[in-house]
């Protein structure tokens, strides 16, 4: 079966090629010259810091003459060493007074911009959460208990990013009506299934599709003492569309998504003598629904003798219906959880799930696992140590269950973000008998 250092070594592969040092460059623009304007850098995410970090490298290298300046909010522990861009770290998921300062710094930024100046807007993953400004009516508490409202929903990261959009100062393309009458060029890196630019970090420069009715309509299927928020929604202006004059010369690039991601690991898989099956970027759903699904497959090209590397990503979502029975872990431990339980141990199949950030959700500490792999022996090894894997997932409580059978994927932050990443190796009974049975590193 595969070892342990053989399913980081995906991982690793997968996250390099979302690395912003890897991805940016080649998306730059040219700055403008110095008689015609300025270029001024806003980077949102928590990729953000790294962003910053790699455009300085670049224009030090192909421009010189450039006068960098500008602001970068990221997620604490996300913090990355820069020379002229500030640096200002904030909570994520839920949105502190940290977050807030930030975004107001920001808008204050993107107000002194002149025609002639350039805003080179760099997003990525995170930065719904960290870029907190609310419209008229909503306090920051307000918006806290909302967010865990939406987190412990189950919605679609569309859905929760159209109502942060309305009832946000900066999100659904705000940010371009703050930057307005200079250009603005957005650059992402994408943790959103189908890559939509208005999705990412809850586009704040782009022209917002949804409208207020579609946030009222996801308000109203929550629990929880909303009307205050109901209230200040209804009143807040709609969002900027398309067409607005804000949006007039502005452009947009994608520097690196989850497809780009899975197409590193697909080379090394093949590589490696593994057919590939690739699933796509796009997967969304509840995590132990997948995890049954991929389970199927894996079962099927194992009967048929295949050795095979099921890929996939996107942005699998726990729902909580029960949150005093809620334990530790992220949707990706879930998922490996799930998938063990569903595979029953079946022989020559592990498996990797995580989140490319690094952090697979948990207390939102830089120090919470990534995800978690999972063996033949897994269950196995659980029953041995008397930890149940049917209670754990009952009560989401998946990261105990790995961190006490030693299968924690545990990396740190990754300072880019390109959403879940999961690797499904599939032996076939020759490989089995070449390949030493060892998931040690």
């Amino acid at each position: 079966m595969a070892t342990r250092k053989q399913l980081l070594a995906y991982f690793d592969v997968a996250r390099r090629a979302a690395s912003p040092a890897t991805c940016l460059p080649a998306h730059l623009p040219a700055p403008p010259a110095p008689s015609e304007g300025r270029l001024v850098i806003i980077a949102i995410g928590k990729a953000a810091a790294s962003m910053a970090a790699a455009a300085e490298d670049f224009y030090e290298a192909e421009h010189p003459d450039t006068q960098l300046t500008g602001l970068a909010l990221t997620r604490y522990g996300h913090r990355q060493p820069t020379r002229h861009i500030r640096v200002i770290e904030a909570a994520h998921p839920v949105p502190d007074e940290a977050g807030m300062a930030a975004s107001e710094e920001i808008i204050t930024l993107a107000r002194s911009l002149k025609a002639g100046d350039i805003a080179l807007v760099l997003l990525s993953g995170g930065g719904s959460a960290l870029a907190t400004l609310p419209i008229d009516g909503v306090s920051l508490e307000a918006k806290q208990q909302l967010t865990r409202a939406l987190l412990a929903s189950g919605a679609a990261i569309g859905e929760i990013n159209c109502l942060r959009k309305h009832l946000s100062r900066i999100k659904g393309g705000r940010l371009a009506e703050a930057i307005h009458p200079a250009r603005c060029i957005t650059i992402a890196i994408s943790d959103v299934a189908g890559d939509d630019p208005s999705i990412i970090a809850s586009g704040p420069t782009m022209p917002d599709p949804t409208t207020k009715a579609d946030a009222l309509a996801l308000l109203d299927r929550l629990d929880g003492p909303f009307e205050a928020i109901r209230t200040a929604l209804i009143a807040a202006p709609e969002t900027p569309k398309s067409g607005a004059p804000c949006f007039a010369g502005n452009s947009y690039r994608l520097a690196a998504s989850g497809q780009m991601a899975l197409n590193a690991a697909a080379a090394l898989a093949q590589d490696e003598g593994y057919e590939v099956l690739m699933l796509g970027d796009a997967l969304e759903g509840e995590a132990r629904h997948l995890a049954q699904q991929h389970a199927d497959i894996a079962r099927q090209l194992k009967a048929k003798g295949r050795r095979a590397a099921i890929l996939s990503g996107g942005e699998a979502g726990v729902t909580f219906k029960d949150k005093k029975t809620v334990g530790e872990g992220g949707p990706n431990q879930e998922y490996a959880l799930a998938l063990a339980m569903a595979l029953q141990g079946a022989e020559g199949i592990s498996a990797l799930a995580a989140d490319t950030d690094g952090i697979d959700g948990g207390s939102g500490r830089t120090d919470d696992p990534a995800g978690a792999m999972i063996f033949p022996d897994t269950l196995m090894r659980a029953e041995a140590a008397k930890i149940s894997a049917e209670t754990a997932l009952k009560c989401h409580d998946s990261g105990t269950f790995f961190r006490n059978i030693g299968d924690l994927v545990q990396t740190g932050p990754s300072f880019t973000n390109v959403n879940d990443f999961r690797v499904i190796l599939v032996e076939n009974e020759k490989a089995l008998r070449r390949t030493p049975r060892d998931s040690s590193p």
